[in-house]
């Protein structure tokens, strides 16, 4: 029992587990550290290249964040970019292309145009792009299948000349190649070890591993997606919460279409992210469209099992008739819903998903593009029973008593360096153990010392 006891146990190596493995290693003085992957590799599911759309949030595109939310990206986002630089991943790990966020009509040109003001001063960088401009930088935008320019007003926003992009499994592997690195300390990788449960017996925390290894930590740390609120509910935390499980496909081109990433103004009334393009890193920069939207009953996508850990995690009750309920009656929402249920449907689904899609490229056809198959991933979106309401963004629950849950969809990918900071942070105070902030501020941050 005691060659497995570890000052901190992080349950989860997708990129959030993997950032605050490599945080742990590099900038606090805690000796033991370990790492249980469920599966045998790193990034599998979410974190995987082709589960995600590979984009660094900044915030500055994000037409559904406010100004103060996207302070808070940018700053994380800038950790993960410092990390790059500091290690040379430029161009194998962390990618450059233009972006721009496009408003179609007047209403949206409009929104953009007062966006773009509001915003310029937090991103000096950021561009106003008429059509004229935009035919430069995107000409696919412009023009229809005959060549004939758009007719409607279009407006972006954007830059040229930003990292935009990163592939997160390569992240993933380079944070825990970077731990094993560090000399005097004990940082181990326990792969195909998926926790079966964990428990408190005084102030040491049991976990068990369904293939049946023992472990004992002071503190526990679960990043493990939607598998997070799972088992933390097995141990009696975040009742009030309930995962609601949403599956993202994608669409991938035939042939090169734009040349950067291009986004949709987002409807303040749907919780899930607008259609948008992005040149795929690991496909030769083809652009794939998406992500769609769709409600699935499991935990896990393109993983056999987990629809019995759905239920247990979703625990129905009168709450979750209501949420859904607020949810169904408004007719965007609803109709959003079952269009991204046909998104999925073989003979239609392709033609469906063309008419959205030509609101970037108006000259798309139906030969230009092909279901993704193999490609997305959940997003575990938290469901507020307390107050009857779907949660956007991270959920944390920190019990205060060693042991934290995270979920973490969109942007949990870029946050990864700063919701691990955070819970750094929290360790530390914890163990009484030192935190060495003015290294961590000097490597990855631009903040003053």
């Amino acid at each position: 029992m005691t060659q497995n006891h570890y000052n901190v146990i992080v349950v989860g190596g997708g990129i959030s587990g993997a950032a605050l493995y490599y945080e742990l290693g590099r900038y606090t003085d805690i000796h033991k550290i370990a790492l249980l992957e469920k599966y045998e590799s790193l990034a599998t599911l979410n974190s995987s290249g082709s589960a995600n759309s590979q984009t660094m949030h900044c915030g500055d595109i994000e037409t559904n964040y406010t100004l103060e939310k996207a302070q808070s990206v940018t700053r994380t986002a800038k950790m993960v970019e410092k990390y790059c630089l500091q290690h040379g991943y430029e161009n194998s790990i962390m990618f450059s292309h233009q972006k721009m966020a496009i408003g179609v009509g007047f209403e949206e040109a409009r929104f953009i145009r007062k966006r773009f003001k509001e915003f310029k001063p937090l991103y000096p960088y950021l561009e106003l792009y008429e059509k004229e401009t935009i035919a430069k930088i995107e000409p696919m935008l412009i023009y229809d299948e005959h060549g004939k320019e758009r007719p409607e007003e279009i407006v972006a926003m954007g830059a040229q000349g930003q990292w935009t992009t990163v592939n997160f499994k390569a992240l993933s592997d380079s944070f825990i190649d970077n731990t094993l690195k560090i000399e005097d300390k004990v940082t181990d990788i326990f792969f195909n070890s998926e926790v079966k449960y964990i428990q408190k017996l005084g102030s040491m925390f049991h976990l068990e591993t369904v293939q049946g290894h023992h472990f004992t930590a002071d503190f526990v740390v679960v990043n493990a997606g939607a598998h997070s609120l799972y088992l933390a509910h097995q141990m009696g935390y975040g009742l009030d919460y309930a995962t609601l499980p949403v599956a993202g496909s994608f669409y991938v081109s035939t042939k090169k279409i734009l040349n950067g990433k291009v986004y949709m103004v987002q409807n303040p009334k749907l919780p899930f992210a607008a259609l948008h393009g992005d040149p795929d890193i690991l496909l030769n920069g083809y652009t794939r469209f998406g992500p769609t939207a769709l409600v699935l009953p499991k935990l896990e996508r393109f993983k056999s099992g987990t629809y019995l850990d759905f239920f247990k995690t979703l625990r129905f009750d009168w709450h979750i008739v209501k949420i859904f309920y607020d949810l169904l009656k408004d007719s965007d929402i609803r109709n959003y819903i079952v269009r991204n249920f046909l998104f999925e449907l073989p003979y239609v689904r392709k033609k469906l998903f063309l008419q959205d899609a030509r609101k970037i490229v108006p000259s798309l056809q139906e030969d230009d593009i092909k279901y993704a198959k193999g490609f997305g991933g959940i997003r575990p979106q938290v469901l507020d029973k307390k107050n009857e309401r779907l949660m956007l963004g991270e959920a944390s629950i920190n019990t205060k008593e060693g042991i934290i849950f995270n979920m973490t969809p969109s942007p949990g990918a870029t946050s990864c360096l700063g919701n691990a900071l955070r819970d750094v942070e929290l360790i530390c105070e914890y163990l009484k153990c030192r935190f060495d902030a003015a290294a961590f501020r000097r490597e990855l941050t631009d903040d003053e010392e």
